[in-house]
């Protein structure tokens, strides 16, 4: 039966997931904003970020929040990596080009780290991974809050990096104009792979935020890049601030799903929300924008 006690534990649920999703579609939006390009291997990033983490943990002892530290800059070298290898070398070429060129950088990842370390499930179980406290009636777990807090802390510093530095600053300026950016001075290739690195950068850290509650596997990115796609639609394309507000509507809706719905179709809600912006708001519930 529905209560106000469940919906109050939807409700918290729902805001602590949606700060992840807030984090990851952030990455993916600040990459489609400068390079204009549709990550299809942004999940993938994020799987192999699980796996430093579990490896960190496993073999070293790291802690899964500690590992940010690690995977992190590494993974912001992975972006850079890819984007100067990959992605670069086909930046003229078609659109759909692009689209199938991620697809199936996402795959071979996936299929790596299937070979690498087989389909099993791994969980990452430190100390406090059971820890949890009431707010009211509804049960806040500890994990889950880190995670939400860290991924808005990261979120607001990256806005701020955004804003603030004189390499932010070229990015959005990249984003806004590519050919006045170029007419500056702007050495637009480097910009363009330092934003990749941040978008791999921001996936890897919210990667290591959810490893203490959430499993390690070959397919575990695949979820979170569903979302990121359906946030980045409702925040607008390009739209940094944007991505991070519908981060936390579509965590929200997933979990009121959840409470209203079977399990199987729990994520209605989310899909449903997602078609009606496309037909009625295709600019995204607060405008598009290049690097906003």
């Amino acid at each position: 039966m529905f209560s106000l006690d469940l919906l109050l534990q939807a409700v918290v649920s729902g805001v602590l997931l949606g700060g992840v999703y807030g984090l990851v579609a952030s990455g993916l939006s600040l990459i489609f904003g400068v390079l204009r390009i549709i990550n299809f291997a942004h999940g993938a990033v994020m799987m192999l970020a699980m796996y430093a983490t579990y490896w960190l943990f496993a073999l070293l002892h790291v802690d899964p929040y500690l590992s940010i530290v690690v995977t992190g800059p590494a993974f912001f070298l992975l972006g850079m990596l890819i984007q100067r290898v990959v992605i670069e070398p086909n930046r003229f070429a078609a659109e759909h080009n692009q689209l199938l060129l991620t697809l199936g950088l996402a795959l071979f990842l996936e299929n790596l780290a299937l070979v690498l370390w087989q389909g099993d499930f791994r969980t990452v179980r430190p100390a406090y991974a059971n820890a949890s406290f009431t707010l009211g009636e509804a049960l806040v777990e500890v994990p889950r809050l880190v995670a939400c807090a860290g991924a808005v802390v990261m979120a607001l510093a990256l806005f701020g990096f955004l804003r603030l530095t004189d390499v932010g600053k070229a990015i959005r300026a990249l984003a806004e104009e590519p050919e006045g950016a170029m007419l500056m001075g702007i050495d637009v290739g480097r910009i363009r792979a330092v934003a990749f690195g941040i978008g791999a950068g921001c996936v890897a850290v919210a990667g290591a935020l959810v490893t203490p509650f959430f499993y390690v596997a070959p397919d575990v990115g695949e979820s979170f890049n569903i979302m990121a796609f359906v946030v980045v639609v409702l925040g607008g394309m390009g739209n940094f601030v944007g991505a991070l507000l519908g981060g936390f509507i579509v965590g929200l809706a997933e979990s009121l799903g959840a409470t209203a719905l079977p399990g199987s179709l729990k994520q209605l809600v989310v899909f449903a929300l997602f078609v009606l912006v496309l037909l009625f708001r295709p600019a995204g519930l607060f405008g598009g924008g290049r690097g906003r």
